[in-house]
């Protein structure tokens, strides 16, 4: 892969480079009736899924695989995108796998992607976009102190329908590292 990223740990999870191998895992959830009910992309082939192991690597994201501290278990895939140096700003992002929902991994995930881009791309704000019926993310930038800024209402089509967009965001604060 392009981007070489720094493993992330904590003592329940580590982010590591997504890589070639994680083409079944990815492929897994992006293909995932449930997973993709509220995320933008799917897939219908591992084939297909090649398209999206690129975007990984591109220049402007920052994505890592969610994976046991053993790295045995894949857990998700979550990171930074739309990387704006010249605003200071990104957009952050996650998936799970649904056998993993509710247990915690989102609210480890999330504090170190953010403290990675607060601190190593020297960013000011970090974005959130949801859509305005997946509760459970809301809940989870809530926890994590990420600000409701408002709804672009029937901002985006998908699957032929019209839907809802919450903006979500998260500012720098200086010298403040985001606990888990």
């Amino acid at each position: 892969m392009k981007n070489q990223l720094p493993s992330l740990q904590t003592s329940r999870i580590i982010l590591r480079e997504i890589l070639e191998t994680d083409l079944e895992n990815i492929y897994k959830g992006l293909s995932d009736p449930a997973v993709i009910k509220y995320y933008g992309i799917s897939f219908n082939s591992p084939e297909a899924t090649k398209e999206q192991m690129k975007w990984f690597a591109e220049a402007s994201q920052c994505w890592w695989a969610i994976c046991s501290p053993d790295n045995k278990t894949f857990f998700g895939a979550g990171g930074l995108n739309n990387i704006s140096k010249a605003h200071r700003k990104a957009e952050i992002g996650l998936w799970l796998l649904p056998g993993f929902w509710g247990k915690g991994i989102m609210s480890q995930a999330m504090p170190l992607i953010c403290n990675y881009g607060f601190n190593q791309l020297e960013l000011h704000r970090i974005e959130g976009f949801v859509e305005t019926g997946n509760l459970n993310c809301q809940r989870a930038m809530a926890k994590l102190d990420f600000q409701h800024e408002g709804t672009m209402w029937d901002s985006e089509i998908k699957n032929g329908k019209f839907i809802s967009i919450d903006i979500y965001a998260k500012l720098k604060v200086p010298g403040k590292e985001i606990n888990f």
